[in-house]
């Protein structure tokens, strides 16, 4: 599992990332939205990239490109 690659303060700073960049937006909470911007949350944790900075600028691009693709 996500648990086992990643020590609990990335963790940590994935799930607020994923929380800030969805929350408050169209279709923030929707399923399908919120598995996009964690898929590219997690791709960013994975090449080393961790800080929670980092993380919500990962969200962010995934959320740009689901609002693009959705007008």
């Amino acid at each position: 599992m996500i648990e086992e690659r990643f020590d609990s303060r990335t963790l940590a700073n994935m799930n607020v990332a994923l929380d800030r960049v969805c929350d408050g937006t169209p279709h923030g909470e929707e399923h399908p939205t919120r598995r996009r911007v964690a898929r590219y949350i997690i791709k960013c944790a994975r090449s080393g990239r961790t800080t929670l900075t980092e993380l919500t600028r990962a969200g962010q691009q995934a959320l740009a490109k689901v609002t693009t693709a959705a007008e």
